[in-house]
């Protein structure tokens, strides 16, 4: 038993020490460079301990970076030099991105795409339903109607345009990937995109990405028994990016199978090759990593990013953040699709957003063409579903400095959910619609 009882945060909050903690942030830098051997993780944190115990007088309460400073001190000390290094570069980095945010509203972020943001905001301000109360004044006024039916028409014409550009470069292109962030609307975007090419006289065959995934023991896993799943770490880049080159160049690869009831991954199972008329598709969220195309020309690469791109101020005059549109998006679909409790979907969020902004949201620019997948009904149909819980959660998570994360993103949806209109009946949402991938009740077949 430590005699290390509490810790203080960079926030000044005090917390309840949990070596559990250390031994994550350990074993996390470990994956980040292939390793996967969690005992070690376990032993080195235990040196950490007795460090800190040994350094540490009665009357004192370590801070997060005495303890951080004590972990790159033994991983040092016992020759762990190359998991030393991705600890280290972790750490700066956290340190990089709490001074950037200080700075962030005296310059724009080169992770933004300004031009498409300027097009869906003007197409809002042009129908009136760039806040939430000009909004809620035009449902007032019976336009839902018109508003459904105009936001489903751009958005489908968006994905008209997308396979337009696809059309110039088919010559060259052989992968088709579709990305962008968590519940962004991938699935039903790679369908439609399907539809039109196969018109064309062009099939998508998807590498399924799931499938590449370690078995769920060797992902890192934090004290409360949550996996973090959400980075590209989590899948076998060098098996996927090996499979897709074999098949580029006309060979047959023997894709692995995941067993997600079991957690564990049963490797060449699935014979597959490409036909001169097949396109390889590859959604996922990771497929921007740059590790995930080594060596693949970005020439037979066309790139699709999705993201909801809502431009609709709130209330408080600031907008609605598309991260927490995605966030509703992603407990509906959980709890209809993946017995998954919605409130473990906002605990779990954090690592969601942060494997985002370290492995997606930087590589936005770099892609062919951006779809904004947002339904400015959307909120009013999250809100008869989920404003009870959000406001369960506010009170629930307000005093309890480990789940900081978890209350301030649901007292921020709480706010917006309560000043939109709410929609009871979900039956005005078209069954091909992107949201339908959600809450359920498409057409499509997922």
């Amino acid at each position: 038993m430590t005699k290390i009882v509490s810790v203080v945060k960079r926030s000044g909050a005090v917390v309840p020490f949990n070596q559990d903690r250390i031994t994550n942030a350990i074993y996390r830098a470990a994956v980040s460079v292939g390793g996967r051997d969690r005992s070690t993780a376990e032993g080195l944190s235990q040196q950490v301990v007795r460090i800190l115990e040994e350094t540490t007088s009665m009357d004192q309460v370590p801070t997060v970076e005495d303890i951080q400073d004590i972990v790159e001190k033994v991983l040092i000390e016992n020759g762990r030099a190359t998991v030393a290094k991705a600890y280290i570069l972790y750490r700066d980095e956290r340190s990089r991105r709490r001074r950037e945010r200080a700075v962030r509203a005296s310059r724009p972020s080169e992770n933004i795409p300004w031009s498409k943001m300027w097009h869906v905001l003007d197409w809002a301000v042009s129908h009136n339903i760039h806040t939430i109360e000009a909004y809620n004044q035009r449902v007032a006024q019976g336009g839902l109607s018109d508003i459904i039916a105009v936001s489903e028409a751009t958005y489908s014409e968006d994905v008209e345009n997308a396979v337009e550009v696809i059309a110039e470069r088919l010559s060259e292109i052989k992968i088709v990937i579709v990305t962008g962030t968590s519940s962004s609307g991938k699935t039903t975007t790679t369908i439609k995109l399907g539809e039109r090419l196969l018109r064309m006289g062009y099939s998508l065959v998807t590498l399924n990405m799931d499938n590449y995934f370690f078995d769920l023991e060797l992902h890192p896993r934090d004290e409360f028994g949550d996996y973090d799943f959400e980075t590209p770490q989590a899948l076998d880049i060098t098996l996927i990016n090996q499979h897709m080159k074999q098949l580029i160049d006309g060979q047959e690869v023997l894709t692995p199978f995941y067993d997600f009831k079991t957690g564990m991954r049963h490797d060449e199972r699935t014979p597959m090759r490409l036909r001169s008329d097949e396109l390889l598709l590859i959604d996922s969220l990771h497929a921007l990593y740059p590790d995930m195309m080594d060596g693949i020309s970005v020439d037979q690469q066309f790139r699709l990013y999705l993201e909801p791109l809502l431009q609709m101020k709130a209330g408080d005059r600031n907008y609605v953040r598309w991260t927490d549109i995605r966030l509703m998006r992603r407990m509906l679909r959980d709890t209809a699709f993946r017995a998954y409790e919605p409130e473990k979907t906002l605990l779990h969020w954090h690592y969601v957003r942060a494997s985002e902004l370290r492995n997606i949201i930087p590589y936005i620019n770099s892609t062919d063409y951006i779809v904004n997948s947002a339904m400015p009904y959307e909120l009013s149909i999250y809100r008869p579903k989920l404003l009870d819980l959000f406001s369960q959660w506010v009170k629930k998570y307000q005093d309890d400095p480990l789940r900081e994360d978890a209350y301030q993103r649901a007292r921020r949806v709480q706010k917006v959910l309560k000043a939109v209109v709410p929609l009871e009946d979900d039956a005005v949402v078209p069954d091909n619609s992107v949201l339908r991938e959600f809450i359920g009740g498409s057409c499509y077949e997922y």
